[in-house]
């Protein structure tokens, strides 16, 4: 009978490199724990203390509570900030938490142009999607960039004005039950 290699039980002392960190004596972090008076792991019961903040946070719904340290640079507002709200009722596993999440990245882009120019300042949009550097460094590819967007509003600029041409109703085409 031919024996199976891939169930085959392996020796891990055959492997090189396999358990090189079993050794306490050759763990990089056993000398910090002697000095701290830690045991072989550090004490899990002792969180660390909570950065305070009234800002509002959206948390995942599979942890109990908020991460010890978070950013909190841009609280959630306006439409983005509904569509982040509504996907933090779902699951980190759903295509329905994920999805809004982008779509909301989206819409924050243009909210923060209509904030721009709200506020009197135009917008840089050349600058600030990094044209310039890309221009320097990967010219080829931003041309074939532009070139597309230049094709599609083109392709769509022609399909909207094509008109309204409806084919001619033919006679006779829409005759009642009775009059066959």
């Amino acid at each position: 009978m031919e024996t199976n290699v891939i169930n085959t039980p392996i020796d891990p002392k055959q492997i090189p490199g396999w358990g090189v960190d079993a050794d306490p004596k050759n763990d990089p972090t056993y000398p910090m724990r002697t000095r701290m008076n830690v045991g072989q792991d550090p004490d899990s019961k002792h969180r660390p203390t909570l950065q305070h903040d009234d800002t509002e946070k959206l948390r995942s719904i599979e942890r109990p509570n908020v991460s010890a340290v978070y950013g909190t640079t841009v609280p959630p507002s306006g439409l983005s900030g509904m569509i982040r709200r509504v996907a933090f009722h779902y699951s980190e596993n759903r295509y329905r938490h994920w999805l809004p999440l982008v779509l909301a990245d989206r819409v924050n882009v243009v909210e923060g142009i209509i904030d721009d120019l709200i506020h009197g300042t135009v917008p840089n949009i050349y600058a600030e999607k990094g044209y310039p550097v890309e221009w320097k460094h990967n010219r080829t590819s931003l041309i074939l960039k532009l070139a597309t967007v230049a094709a599609l509003a083109a392709g769509t600029v022609v399909l909207l004005s094509s008109g309204d041409k409806k084919p001619a109703k033919r006679k006779g085409y829409q005759r009642g039950y009775n009059a066959l």
